[in-house]
């Protein structure tokens, strides 16, 4: 693992409000095919758990493990799975690169937004394909930020996108990591990978509000803000004008951001 590797958003609320707001439907819904009750389920990357306890919800009475580096988020994705009732699934601090478990011990692995912010995935997903049981599968999820499309296509968004590009980039990560999923799971050693594409599409007032919004407060507020200034990628008035041109977008009735993913299903 690269000695500069970090995780590009960081926790902050403007983040975490992105991210609870994820579901088995909305971010693994070409996962959900493959799964039945009973099943074990390991989840890497899991953060707040919003995903992960979903997936217990289907899997149940199956084992589910959701796993995080950050202490502080695996403390709240174990309180929200008491706070649902959800007794199947525990989550646990650890490192994609050294899972604390057995080999094929789970049925399937789950990665969503993981391995664009790693320094060696091909690595991290050998790993996760020790710890799968025969037969069993590894599913990951990756935005690609090179194909994201936006209008009005405000400058400063336009700007934004090639400073995300240069803050992920700084922390060893691949912002256009969904476009790579297929070749870095064959490097691994799967010999069969099912590939496919979905997005998620920001539009109507309520969407760009919430959307545009928690953008607006991540490039001053959070880790993406501080790592630009720490790099020289930006001033602080090039971050605020980024800032207003996200509030700009939200308040353009015409208003359209699509981000694309790629998924793979992997097995072998």
């Amino acid at each position: 693992m690269a000695a500069h590797e970090q995780y590009t958003h960081g926790h902050h609320e403007s983040v975490l409000r992105s991210h609870t707001w994820r579901t088995a439907e909305n971010s693994a819904a070409y996962l959900l095919p493959h799964l039945s009750a009973g099943m074990s389920l390991l989840d890497v990357g899991a953060g707040p758990g919003t995903i992960t306890v979903d997936l217990a919800r289907r899997l149940a009475p199956g084992r589910v493990v959701g796993l995080d580096a950050a202490e502080e988020i695996v403390d709240q994705a174990n309180a929200l799975a008491r706070d649902q009732g959800v007794d199947t699934v525990e989550f646990v601090t650890g490192d994609a690169y050294h899972l604390p478990f057995d080999d094929d011990t789970f049925d399937v692995v789950h990665a969503h937004q993981v391995l664009q912010h790693l320094a060696d995935p091909v690595d991290a997903l050998r790993e996760f394909r020790r710890v799968v049981k025969p037969g069993g599968i590894v599913a990951a999820r990756d935005v690609d930020y090179g194909a994201t499309v936006f209008s009005p296509e405000l400058p400063g968004l336009v700007a934004w996108l090639d400073l995300y590009h240069e803050v992920a980039r700084s922390n060893a990560g691949d912002p256009d990591a969904g476009r790579s999923l297929k070749a870095w799971a064959l490097a691994a050693g799967f010999d069969d990978v099912q590939t496919t594409a979905s997005t998620w599409c920001f539009a109507s007032d309520a969407e760009r509000d919430w959307w545009g919004n928690s953008w607006a407060d991540r490039v001053i507020e959070s880790a993406f803000g501080a790592r630009a200034l720490e790099i020289g990628a930006a001033t602080r008035f090039e971050l605020e004008a980024i800032r207003s041109a996200w509030l700009e977008w939200v308040d353009a009735p015409s208003g359209v951001f699509a981000f694309p993913h790629f998924e793979i299903i992997a097995r072998g």
